[in-house]
């Protein structure tokens, strides 16, 4: 098994790389790296020792002063490369560089200058070097007005605020899953590429992605509308966009029951997209569920009976409670990398109507076991 790990962990990108390694326990053993080992000769040395392969992802992106930003990158990799010399490491280095090398700006030119100094090192040593230029990213937990536009406006969006463009640009994009899979391509192969650029999976205006975002917040959060999605890249905006949302205060939302003399009729949800519906019942104290997915959307309708519907988000600790009752029929849907159960809490079988937007494929099945 290899050993991996990720400078930058907990940034956006070695979130995701991080938690999808995870997933193949079998072929990676994931070293922890913690942002203080920089400033800590032995503690980054213990790192470097024990891996085969580090993924340099640490950087700076924004600051006031673009010469701190230089400064910093620069310094993350000449520590990095310092280490790499003390401990005769022949890791296979992966380097996560900018399209912005070829700009005349300071961030760019920090990952110009960082990607020649590895460059160097593993041509002065046994290990192997991968420098990855790589276009604009987006996708679930990035900061806004740090990581990206698509961030910024997700984030102002879900919050009720306006967002603005500063310049309405062509966007070249790549979603995190998608960067993330081309990182893990490069650990398999073990070999060493100076240079590989990255294509963008997606182009679009600034002002589209905002349009897009701005349907999403009008259709779903605010109406419960699955909105209609014609492509991987919609998917992976409307996906990106939900996990910007205030989960905690926005769910359980209650349906609209319509009651006669007949009795009530509620309305589960309304679709531009197509899915699967299923209808369980659950007796009482059961839970179903215990797993999470990487790109499915999928909504918990309670209908009858008391339920407990859980939520936390892979790699943190904070459980979210949702306490549904088929008197108020009500629904939650399932962020993306969160994992989910549900739990009969009542003294009567509990029924549930669930909706997933594709059809399951035990090939494919996108669910991932882990307790919440």
């Amino acid at each position: 098994m290899l050993k991996v790990g990720i400078t930058g962990q907990l940034g956006f990108i070695g979130t995701h790389l991080y938690n999808t390694i995870g997933l193949f326990p079998e072929e990676f053993i994931r070293i922890e790296f913690q942002k203080e080992y920089f400033e800590d000769h032995n503690k980054l040395n213990n790192f470097v020792a024990e891996c085969d392969v580090i993924v340099h992802l640490a950087a700076m992106n924004r600051h006031n002063d673009p010469q701190v930003i230089y400064d910093t990158n620069l310094s993350l990799v000449q520590k990095l490369v310092e280490s790499l010399k003390t401990t005769k490491s022949n890791s296979h280095v992966i380097f996560s560089s900018s399209t912005q090398e070829e700009r005349d700006n300071l961030y760019g030119k920090s990952k110009k200058e960082g990607r020649e100094l590895m460059i160097n090192w593993s041509n002065n040593s046994e290990g192997k070097f991968t420098g990855m230029i790589i276009p604009n990213v987006f996708g679930p937990f990035g900061h806004p007005n740090y990581n990206s536009v698509v961030a910024t406006f997700c984030h102002k969006l879900a919050h009720n605020e306006t967002p603005t463009i500063d310049v309405d640009g062509d966007l070249k994009l790549i979603y995190v899953g998608q960067l993330v899979n081309a990182i893990i391509a490069e650990i398999r192969s073990k070999e060493g590429k100076p240079e590989i650029l990255v294509q963008h999976t997606s182009e679009s205006k600034v002002s589209q992605i905002l349009t897009s975002l701005e349907k999403y917040k009008s259709e779903y959060q605010d109406k419960g509308i699955i909105p209609s999605i014609e492509n991987l890249f919609e998917l992976n905006l409307f996906n990106t966009f939900r996990c910007y949302m205030d989960i905690k205060n926005h769910f359980p939302v209650k349906f609209v029951e319509h009651t006669d003399p007949r009795g009530s009729f509620v309305e589960i949800i309304r679709l531009g997209v197509g899915g699967q519906v299923s209808f369980s019942t659950t007796v009482p104290g059961i839970t179903r569920g215990n797993h999470y997915h990487t790109r499915k959307i999928e909504r918990f309708a309670v209908i009858k009976g008391k339920a407990l519907i859980q939520l936390r988000r892979i790699g943190t600790e904070e459980v979210l409670d949702f306490y549904l009752d088929g008197n108020e029929p009500a629904y939650v849907d399932m962020p993306i990398w969160y994992t989910h159960n549900i739990k009969n809490i009542g003294e009567e079988v509990l029924y549930t109507n669930f909706w997933i937007n594709e059809f399951y494929d035990p090939n494919d099945p996108d669910t991932y076991f882990e307790n919440v």
